[in-house]
């Protein structure tokens, strides 16, 4: 999600549930998409002008019902026809507004059109389109396909609510027929698809509806929902991506091990740990899920990373440098990994001592790469000091992130994301979450939504909201005695949360 001229369709649910996240109720925005129907057709037609709203049951006929409310009240002589049955009204904000139609007996006039037979000629002033939002994807099916036709036939002046029907609007592609509006009211922001098809356009305005700005400045559970992948009943064992988690020494084993055990903690289907000998025992004990390869030695070198090679060819993301250590050897087994990784363009989170290990020859990379560093890391990593504000630190990792080609998530009170071009801030987290090892989970979550095919600046944005809201749930729970195998245990939760809507911001 980012902050452009135009966005997307799954851009924009995702800016609807941050803003419920931050209190901008998805029905208050219907509200405010409605009111500025009616003030479109007011400003143009004088009351007792004729004016049909055609809505179907989902959004964005609930934005054509609550339109139809204002015009009414203002004295227009206003015709709602429903496409479909009232009780294909699933989207619970357009029922609620369904429901307060049926009150308006005297004032309006329904009807009710359940297959294409039953569409009349349409002889109004105005014919607002309300059927179809952004949803869109190939050729209309009946009877939308003959209510357009209709539409376009009809002599009145044609307003498209929020999108023509029949215009997909990420793409601009119209699969047979589409609305042919005189005026298009966008919300919030343009859509991509507008420039390709801005035939069915007509004119555009694009009306801001109440979406608070840190909607898309700050992670919420919208930006889980973008990292979601559906899984079907037909899925089966590697859909859901293979990490690699290269880590650990004689002195850390626990590092690599939260890290793989975040991965597995928002659904990927398997991860690898390749850790030396002396930290791979103790890794496979912690748990059954746990698969290692136990690398000769004590410590990264040179040679014991031949025995990883194999494994890149059976990964989809990895994720490097917990607890690994800064031996010179280890250093030099880093960078040689790093360019193995590069060469099969394998998205790659790196982290800790890899981002230290990389730091002196430090270079703009040809794969999807994520850097996690601390403030201190960041430093080491780029030369340059974090200082000021968050939004200080956000543009001073905007430039960093752009100079490396990838993008970097410095962890702090204030999370920064940044690919160069976009930043976001994360405010989740708590004091709590200085515990070694919260860092190492929340590489785990970003390397899977990688795998899952997911884009670095997503991916990042997802885990930094995700991992500091479970480590908020686990102080809610244990106050700041917190341990990080506690974040872990509450990702899944935080996750179905957020998606299900059942997230507030608590600050």
């Amino acid at each position: 999600m980012i902050l452009d001229e135009s966005l997307t369709s799954r851009e924009l649910r995702a800016i609807d549930m941050n803003a419920a996240y931050l209190g901008v109720s998805t029905l208050q925005l219907m509200e405010n998409a409605g009111r500025a129907v009616a003030d479109a057709v007011m400003c143009r037609f004088k009351p007792r002008s004729r004016v049909a709203v055609v809505c179907g049951p989902g959004g964005n006929g609930g934005d054509g019902f609550v339109a139809v409310r204002h015009l009414a009240g203002a004295g227009y002589a206003v015709e709602v026809l429903l496409l479909g049955q009232p009780e294909l009204i699933r989207h619970e904000d357009a029922r609620a507004n369904w429901n307060a139609l049926q009150r308006m007996r005297s004032s309006i006039r329904v009807t009710e059109i359940r297959d294409s037979s039953q569409i009349p000629s349409l002889n109004a002033d105005v014919i607002v389109d309300a059927l179809l939002g952004t949803g869109v994807r190939g050729p209309l099916a009946s009877p939308y396909r003959e209510m357009v036709q209709a539409i376009n036939e009809s002599g009145g002046f044609k307003l498209a609510v929020d999108v023509p029907t029949g215009l997909e609007s990420d793409t601009g592609a119209v699969g047979g027929v589409a609305i042919r509006a005189d005026l298009t009211l966008t919300f919030h922001k343009s859509k991509p698809g507008f420039r390709k098809g801005s035939e069915f356009i007509g004119e555009l305005i694009v009306c801001p509806i109440g979406v608070p700005p840190e909607a898309e400045l700050f992670t919420g559970p919208g930006d889980v929902h973008l990292v979601n992948k559906p899984r079907p009943p037909e899925s089966h064992k590697g859909d859901f991506g293979y990490v690699l988690v290269v880590g650990g020494s004689e002195t850390y084993s626990g590092a690599p091990t939260l890290t793989a055990l975040g991965a597995y903690a928002i659904g990927v289907d398997l991860v690898y740990v390749a850790a030396p000998e002396t930290a791979s025992s103790i890794i496979a004990g912690f748990s059954p899920s746990l698969v290692t390869l136990k690398l000769k030695g004590g410590h990264l070198t040179p040679k014991s990373i031949l025995q990883i090679q194999p494994f890149l060819e059976r990964v989809n993301a990895v994720a490097m440098g917990p607890g690994l250590g800064l031996n010179e050897e280890t250093v030099e087994a880093v960078n040689t990994l790093i360019e193995w990784v590069e060469e099969r363009r394998l998205p790659l989170v790196m982290d800790a001592d890899a981002l230290k290990g990389f730091a002196p020859g430090a270079r703009k990379l040809g794969n999807p790469t994520v850097y996690t560093p601390h403030a201190g890391e960041f430093k080491i990593l780029t030369g340059k000091q974090v200082t000021g504000d968050y939004r200080e630190h956000g543009r001073i990792v905007q430039a960093e992130a752009a100079r490396l080609g990838g993008t970097i998530l410095l962890k702090g009170d204030v999370d920064v994301i940044s690919d160069g071009a976009h930043t976001r801030y994360n405010w989740t987290g708590n004091p709590g979450m200085t515990v070694g090892g919260t860092g190492d989970v929340l590489t785990g979550i970003t390397a899977g939504f990688m795998a899952m095919g997911y884009p670095p600046f997503e991916s990042a944005a997802a885990g930094a909201f995700i991992n500091g809201a479970a480590g908020d749930a686990a102080y809610d729970d244990k106050g700041f005695h917190i341990l990080p195998t506690d974040v872990v245990e509450r990702v899944p939760q935080v996750v179905e949360n957020a998606l299900s809507g059942r997230m507030k911001a608590k600050r």
